[in-house]
């Protein structure tokens, strides 16, 4: 299927590794110009290096930096001529326990994932609207619809921008003007994050990391775990001109570890 937005510009946060990266090897494919972005400039550079092999047709204009900071979002969106497409994306904040969470951590956590992605739509969507045409994906997480205990932190700052999403994304100065804006919400996904975060239940058990990946595995229906590569093509059909009567909606991936109906 052509998805129809070859020569597009689009702006792809954390896209140096895992899902973000995922998405911009996706969109580069379909001969998207890409303005990317992430903290390690190095890593940055070569994740750009390594788009342009991919498809030597697109631009790809790195710009490093922490997005949570208006001078990074402000640099980000400047080396992009125009943009039609926004992925937003950012590491999630740490596990544990809300009684040993001060102000300052949930400050944190609210700002990178919640505040941090609305100005950044707050900065394109008006344009897009007139444009005549944008897409707007957010990254947010499967907790969303199913919290995890430990990720308390994550499970309030998403929650928040999912409500946010719901009400701007009806507007129809938006939406009657091809401007669609929605979540992509993963479940278990091989990135270096569950990676992470087995290794702490391998440090806090008897267990292997081998063992908890099996375990963890074992919970999903798929009996397996996502890859960046599918979910980066399941974000560019969502940016895709064929889907433009989708929006305001929480796009669950998760190989059917989700037990509800609705």
């Amino acid at each position: 299927m052509d998805l129809g937005i070859a020569g597009r510009w689009a702006v792809v946060c954390a896209a140096s590794k895992g899902l973000g990266r995922g998405c911009a090897e996706a969109l580069a494919k379909e001969g998207v110009n890409l303005a990317i972005n992430s903290r390690n400039t190095e890593v940055l550079e070569k994740t750009a290096d390594a788009l342009r092999a991919l498809n030597p047709a697109i631009e790809v204009r790195p710009v490093a930096g922490d997005n949570g900071r208006e001078e990074v979002r402000e640099a980000l969106l400047a080396v992009c001529p125009h943009v039609d497409i926004l992925i937003n994306n950012n590491g999630g904040p740490p596990p544990g326990d809300f009684r040993d969470w001060d102000r300052e951590a949930w400050i944190q956590a609210v700002d990178a994932n919640m505040i941090t992605p609305i100005e950044l739509i707050k900065a394109t969507v008006d344009r897009m609207a007139a444009n005549g045409f944008g897409r707007v994906v957010n990254i947010t997480s499967g907790a969303v619809k199913a919290p995890i205990d430990i990720l308390g932190l994550s499970n309030g700052a998403r929650s928040g921008l999912t409500g946010f999403v719901a009400g701007l994304a009806r507007q129809p100065q938006l939406a009657s003007h091809n401007v669609t804006i929605n979540n992509l919400l993963p479940g278990s996904f091989d990135t270096d994050r569950l990676r992470g975060n087995f290794e702490n239940v391998a440090e806090k058990t008897q267990l292997t990391i081998e063992q908890v990946r099996e375990q963890r595995a074992q919970g999903v229906p798929a009996r397996r775990f996502g890859t960046a590569g599918e979910f980066g093509a399941f974000c560019a059909f969502m940016c895709s001109e064929h889907a433009g009567y989708l929006t305001g909606q929480n796009i669950l991936l998760d190989g059917g570890a989700y037990p509800g109906t609705f």
